[in-house]
């Protein structure tokens, strides 16, 4: 699960919810639980679904935002019902922009860069792209973008930093995955049931 950030306390409430107990686990990676044969590994949220692929873990917690922009084609076994989100793009207010098409030529930035590809050639918009990994909102306003894709919850950091939404590209929550070495018994039955501790 996510070493830090929105993720994990509700992964950790999840969990819990399954009946598994854990100490608090201070800045410990890797944390076991007190009433079941289960460890948590707290990595970065970008590198689960390698984790999880390469079978290092057999279960992961990540945003389904994070899965598709690694191009993962892992299992989903269940939508968790948190870390509920949406990947808009967004304009600075005033720009007369109105509509994904009006940024045809125009500079996006982004942290999702095979996401907002492949949204940008299914609307056939040749807008190019500006990579950066952090706080994209400020970039239209340092002249390096015209216009920035990132992930929203309620939308006010966009409206703090004087952007508007013109496209929805994808909406998101939190899943549960599994490694594709769990045998196929494993992978048809109840994961649920799995990671409930044995009582």
């Amino acid at each position: 699960m996510q070493k830090r950030g929105r993720l994990q306390e509700p992964s950790l409430g999840f969990l819990e919810g399954l009946g598994l107990q854990f100490k608090p686990n201070g800045s410990k990676l890797i944390d076991s639980c007190l009433n079941a044969d289960v460890e948590i590994l707290y990595v970065r949220n970008s590198d689960i679904p390698q984790y999880v692929k390469y079978g290092v873990a057999d279960f992961g917690i990540v945003g389904e935002n994070v899965l598709a922009e690694k191009k993962s084609r892992l299992k989903v076994v269940e939508k968790l019902g948190f870390g509920k989100c949406s990947l808009v793009i967004a304009v600075p207010k005033g720009s007369g922009v109105k509509d994904v098409r009006d940024l045809g030529e125009e500079r996006i930035a982004t942290s999702y860069l095979n996401i907002l590809k492949s949204y940008l050639m299914k609307e056939g918009v040749s807008a190019s792209i500006v990579e950066i990994n952090g706080s994209v909102e400020i970039c239209p306003f340092l002249n390096l973008s015209d216009a920035v894709c990132d992930i929203t919850q309620t939308g006010r950091t966009l409206v703090e930093n004087g952007l508007e939404v013109v496209a929805g590209v994808m909406d998101s929550e939190a899943v549960l995955v599994c490694s594709p070495f769990l045998n196929k018994e494993v992978v048809d039955c109840d994961f649920i049931n799995l990671l409930k501790p044995k009582l």
